[in-house]
């Protein structure tokens, strides 16, 4: 099944726009894509009319040119005729906006659509869902532009049964600087579900992370999902919801899924080397962390800090979530005590942490970092940044970074997230190297590269 029409779509056509309601979702999808988006968009609605100066057809196959992906907005008992027309039009693709099947328990309707899609080989999303967002190529959420929060365009691609959770992850995917390469809302997916885009995303250029929100699986669907993120050459994360009972109830009722024992899928997930994020920020900080890093450690950390306390609390989260700080022989110390600055040199404490003190300057955390990121007792370096010293200057990200770039030992930084700090954070993430907000999810950034392997 080709998906190329759905994801890279040139020409579209948005079923269902209203004659009198601007409100209507299929009227917010074609007035957010029309004219701002390279997409040729077409609006369908059985009356025919105009719509922003542009014609409204009567029907699909009256539209003069090939369409390559249908946003369906309809009401559910017409979906199936308009699907069969889409495919009779050699319409490329169909998402499947609107709701009133399965999740209502209209397993009668929903199975119309899926027989007519699997005789035709029609590939189509949803139903049930806001479909598909492709930074700078297409957007069928009907959420209006003015009230949506897009991430620049990246190498994460996030696959969600739900839309809602699909939005969330956009709007923190802005706020900490994580790139989208796809976004998918796949609702009830009841003909394209996760693993099929598991096997296009592994194959896309674009993407190097797959990440998926998952309410639940068919019966023995759940063991087929994880054996294909097993093998895929790219780090694949799940967040799964309908944990407890009464989240299983509330998954069957959303998008008609069983939910399934979370105990067995999660300590599969956990045999088979696919990263499981327990909540939202495991989730985020799993992201941006395997959005720069592919190479999987064992989890030996190195922490450089400017604080002892927050040196302190670093460990205590590293040893919370299974992660080594090894200590450093006198001799690894004597060596990096003999490059930093007269001021730091008889106050630094270079155990593992290592306390550069709040009197350390730009040159006493790059050579640091130098030797950690060359000593073989360590396969990852935490950096913890207190923008506030005195002697650290918005230069100090992209020079830490070219140690990175040279060395190729992964560096995570912690810097609070305030403005006044911006181009220190950038001189980290222009150059591919993760920056958190806490300590805490520093830590769970090398947590998620421990994880990404099997037990």
């Amino acid at each position: 099944m080709n998906f190329q029409a759905l994801f890279q779509p040139k020409s579209m056509a948005v079923i269902g726009v209203s004659l009198q309601n601007d409100q209507h979702p299929a009227n917010v999808i074609f007035n957010k894509n029309h004219l701002r988006y390279p997409v040729k968009v077409f609006a369908v609605n059985p009356k025919g009319g105009s719509l922003q100066g542009e014609t409204v057809f009567k029907k699909i196959a009256d539209i003069p040119q090939k369409v390559d992906l249908a946003v369906i907005a309809a009401r559910a008992e017409h979906v199936p005729e308009i699907l069969s027309e889409c495919i009779a039009s050699g319409v490329g693709g169909a998402a499947v906006i609107s709701g009133g099947f399965a999740e209502i328990g209209r397993d009668d309707l929903q199975e119309a659509l899926v027989s007519l899609a699997r005789k035709a080989d029609f590939p189509f999303i949803g139903p049930n869902c806001l479909g598909i967002y492709a930074p700078a190529i297409v957007d069928s959420f009907f959420l209006p532009s003015e009230r949506m929060v897009r991430p620049d365009q990246g190498n994460v691609a996030v696959v969600s049964q739900s839309g809602g959770i699909l939005v969330d992850h956009m709007l923190k995917f802005k706020e900490e600087g994580i790139g989208l390469s796809l976004g998918v809302s796949i609702g009830n997916k009841a003909m394209i579900r996760e693993i099929d885009l598991l096997e296009y995303l592994k194959k896309d250029p674009g993407t190097k992370v797959l990440t998926f929100y998952v309410e639940g699986f068919a019966r023995g669907e759940g063991r087929d999902f994880v054996l294909a993120a097993s093998r895929c050459p790219k780090p694949v994360i799940v967040i799964k919801s309908g944990k407890s009972p009464g989240g299983s109830r509330a998954v069957s009722s959303h998008t008609a899924s069983l939910a399934g024992d979370y105990e067995v899928f999660s300590q599969i997930l956990a045999q088979m080397g696919v990263v499981e994020a327990k909540d939202e920020l495991e989730l985020i900080s799993f992201c941006e962390s395997l959005s720069c890093y592919q190479t999987p450690i064992e989890g030996r950390i190195g922490i450089i800090t400017g604080s002892g306390g927050h040196g302190a609390m670093a460990v205590d989260v590293c040893s919370a979530h299974g992660l080594s700080v090894p200590g450093l022989t006198p001799r690894e110390q004597e060596k990096i005590r003999e490059d930093l600055s007269a001021s730091v040199k008889p106050i630094a404490s270079l155990g593992n942490p290592l306390d550069l003190t709040g009197s350390a300057v730009d040159e006493d955390f790059v050579s640091t970092a130098r030797h950690l990121s060359t000593s073989a007792g360590i396969d990852c370096v935490l950096m913890l940044l207190l923008p506030y010293l005195p002697g650290i200057t918005s230069d100090l990200g992209a020079r830490l970074s070219s140690i990175y770039q040279k060395e190729g030992k992964a560096l995570i930084a912690y810097v609070p997230h305030v403005e006044k700090y911006r181009m220190l954070i950038e001189g980290f993430e222009l150059n591919g190297v993760p920056v958190s907000h806490s300590i805490e999810a520093a830590v769970l950034m090398a947590e998620a590269l421990r994880r990404s392997q099997p037990c």
